[in-house]
């Protein structure tokens, strides 16, 4: 494929909000992860919060889009020159030329659970949401992809991916067909979510919800933590603008369906979706500096994604999980995630596995528990959903 330009990219989590608080906290190998305090019952388990949320508020001509979900949104859009990238690719092609891609799990469904909680009864018997939450533009799917094209002032393509965890990585293939087949000249592609009664109990009804801080990748670990956390990338043709340091190179996907929420247990549609990225990236196996890996810290999900990326990678890869620092955020995870395969590239900080120690024998040598530093020209990024909706993306060096 052609490369596509990066002009900016950011993330919020519960490491704290853009491209800075993230790269302290890699350093220092200092989690975001803390004691649940989600909800009036909070399950007994770890999550990944993003802080003063509920202190926070839209601006007054976005009102009727208010919830946690797309306070989370407008908050890591201010964040790292995304506006002003957003800027500069307005006047180049016109707002209608730039697509808005948006990947999320749950969207706003945190503000539904309220409304049915808080039901009014009227005098006919009937009952209805009340007031301050009977806005049915945020009881949809659409809400985030619907809330950031407004925010923007955006007129192209908008698309809300909902595939689970592998949301907010799609929407990098996703912008790369629009702009391709010549739909748009640039995506602002990013991903939202937040926390709601829905996830954590959910996850924790599959028992997949660890009581303690998630282990990716270790011998003892029992589950994952959950967290939330909102991203952005503004991408645009390679020969429409001034370059940029870093590209998006290549991307894969994969839809091996084999069950509804478990892996398939020889990780097929991981590794065609690894394969797919490379091969659009053109680029071989050994050519790549850093992979951060899905690795939940489920015991199937670990071992059968560390079998697929031994199946094609050389030892000498340096591969980890970033979700002991922020938790799985579910359907931001692809671009909190390809934000720290960028952060690799730019930086050169190849993080470690954190909260992990004892390593699994099932899983390879790839996998590194400790940070490192090197100059590298590839980094990758595994996003894998449930029902086996895989996504895989290279980011390069621009040549």
């Amino acid at each position: 494929m052609a490369p596509l330009n990066i002009l900016a990219y950011t993330a919020t989590t519960a490491l704290g909000a853009g491209l800075d608080a993230q790269r302290q906290a890699l350093r220092e190998k200092r989690s975001g992860l803390r004691p649940n305090d989600f909800g009036d019952a909070p399950l007994t388990c770890w999550i990944g919060r993003v802080d003063a949320l509920e202190d926070q508020a839209l601006p007054p001509d976005l009102a009727e889009f208010s919830c946690r979900n797309n306070i989370l949104a407008w908050h890591a859009l201010q964040q790292d020159g995304v506006l002003a990238a957003l800027q500069q690719v307005r006047l180049r092609h016109g707002a209608g030329r730039v697509a808005v891609v948006m990947g999320t799990s749950t969207s706003s469904i945190g503000a539904t659970e309220q409304a049915y909680s808080q039901l009014e009864t009227a005098a006919d018997g009937s009952q209805h949401f009340p007031q301050a939450l009977n806005r049915p533009r945020i009881h949809t799917p659409h809400s985030l992809g619907d809330f950031v094209q407004a925010a923007t002032g955006l007129g192209g393509p908008c698309v809300t991916v909902a595939t689970a965890c592998s949301s907010s990585a799609k929407v990098f293939a996703q912008a790369a067909r629009l702009i391709n087949a010549g739909l748009a000249d640039a995506a602002l592609v990013g991903g939202v979510d937040t926390l709601c009664g829905s996830v954590l109990f959910g996850f924790n009804a599959l028992q997949l919800v660890a009581p303690t801080p998630c282990q990716p990748f270790d011998a003892r670990r029992v589950g994952l933590s959950l967290g939330e956390a909102g991203g952005y990338a503004v991408l645009e043709r390679a020969d429409a603008g001034p370059p940029t340091p870093l590209q998006l190179s290549g991307y894969g996907e994969s839809s091996d369906a084999h069950h509804m929420s478990a892996p398939h247990p020889q990780g097929l549609g991981a590794r065609l979706a690894m394969q797919a990225a490379l091969q659009r990236a053109g680029i071989d196996a050994d050519a790549v500096g850093y992979l951060n890996l899905h690795g939940t810290s489920t015991p199937a999900n670990d071992s059968i994604e560390a079998a697929a990326v031994a199946a094609l990678f050389p030892a000498t890869l340096h591969a980890s999980s970033t979700k002991g620092w922020t938790g799985h955020t579910l359907g931001a995870a692809g671009i909190v995630e390809s934000v720290f395969a960028l952060l690799a590239l730019d930086d050169g900080l190849l993080p470690g596995t954190l909260n992990s120690e004892i390593a699994d024998a099932a899983c390879g040598p790839q996998i590194r528990f400790e940070n490192a530093q090197a100059q590298i020209n590839y980094a990758m990024n595994n996003s894998f959903g449930f029902g086996g909706n895989n996504c895989s993306l290279v980011f390069g060096r621009a040549g």
